[in-house]
């Protein structure tokens, strides 16, 4: 089927008419405000008292052009003062920024330790400093750092040469991966001494400046897997209780530690079963239509329909543990990316989307 491009739909009539003969309910404006008088214009105060100068929030997205021994480059440096000119107030984490070598996604991702510190520092300090001369002030700008494992999907040496770290293992993604039965999981005290590195990756954030620190959840990397570990022995598997161990002994950690450091969490609060290219290079699940498929967080048992138990009951565990910065995203770029990102045009190592991205849309919304 071809969708249509959004912009062939001229008129609001005509955006709505094509909503409804996809059977997708997308509520949306006559007239959008603008300037002052538009929402994002509008600050946000949290419960501390800071106020958020607007609601535009620059998300993490690494460029992958650090050093090889995780520093940054000139390229990052030029990026962080672009989002310093943006305007944006809310700098949610800049880019994901690993907290142990081996859990870099890409050789060149960057690294937190105390050797790197003050080049992170100065990340901040320039997109600060480029900031107040665009805008005369930063007293309501608030700027985090992203901290992450990349797990099943670490290259921390070479580009063409994964090194999964994982917690269990995956009908589909461990075949994708060439993962044998027999490749070792990570075990429960190398979990321990990464939460221990994520509380000292914290404090150093809180050194160089960082008003945050996000706890990546999403996008299938390590935070992400933990909340799928169902059928993971021990103390980080099976029951929710157990696969959010990993995030409360972290939280406990840095309150324990920088009791004044605000904790944010990116979450992927559904996910679907792993799509691959079909017919005519169309998306197709992975998994034959009427298995069980249980590593979905936030899907049913058929891995293609939103169950939302679980993310709420997530969110409830975020609100008792006082953490106010939530930022809620989907799936995962590496095995269902139209869940992720709804476009018309896939990635490069993709596959042309099997719903109207605007379904996709609706269901983030």
């Amino acid at each position: 089927m071809k969708y249509r491009r959004i912009a062939s739909l001229k008129t609001l009539v005509e955006f709505q008419r094509y909503l409804a003969e996809l059977g997708i309910e997308l509520p949306c404006d006559a007239e959008l405000q603008s300037g002052a008088n538009s929402p994002l214009a509008q600050p946000c105060v949290l419960d501390n008292g800071f106020k958020i100068g607007n609601r535009f929030c620059i998300l993490p997205m690494e460029g992958w052009d650090g050093t090889s021994d995780g520093r940054p480059s000139e390229e990052t440096m030029r990026r962080w003062q672009h989002f310093g000119v943006s305007g944006a107030k809310l700098i949610w984490g800049g880019e994901a920024v690993a907290v142990r070598h081996e859990g870099r996604a890409n050789p060149n991702q960057l690294l937190i330790n105390e050797k790197n510190l003050r080049e992170l520092a100065k990340l901040r300090e320039t997109l600060v400093m480029v900031h107040e001369r665009e805008y005369g002030t930063s007293s309501d700008l608030l700027v985090g750092l992203q901290l992450t494992h990349s797990g099943r999907y670490c290259k921390p040496n070479r580009k063409d040469c994964m090194e999964p770290q994982i917690l269990y293992h995956h009908p589909v993604l461990d075949r994708k991966l060439g993962l044998q039965p027999s490749y070792p999981l990570m075990d429960d005290d190398d979990i321990s001494r990464l939460a221990e590195d994520f509380v000292a990756a914290a404090k150093l954030s809180q050194r160089a400046g960082f008003a945050f620190v996000d706890l990546k959840h999403c996008h299938g990397y390590l935070g992400h897997e933990f909340l799928s570990a169902v059928d993971r022995a021990g103390r980080y598997g099976g029951s929710f209780e157990n696969r959010t161990r990993f995030l409360r002994e972290i939280v406990a950690g840095i309150r324990a530690e920088v009791p004044e450091l605000q904790i944010a969490v990116r979450v992927s609060a559904f996910d679907f079963l792993p799509y691959r290219s079909g017919a005519q290079g169309v998306g197709e699940p992975e998994i034959a239509s009427g298995a069980e498929y249980h590593y979905a967080f936030g899907a049913d048992a058929t891995g293609l329909q939103l169950d939302l138990t679980e993310p709420r009951a997530f969110l409830d565990l975020l609100a008792a543990l006082r953490i106010q910065l939530v930022c809620i995203t989907a799936g995962s770029p590496y095995y269902n990316p139209h869940i992720q990102r709804p476009a018309l045009f896939p990635p490069s190592d993709g596959y042309l989307p099997p719903e109207d991205p605007l379904a996709g849309v609706a269901r983030q919304i």
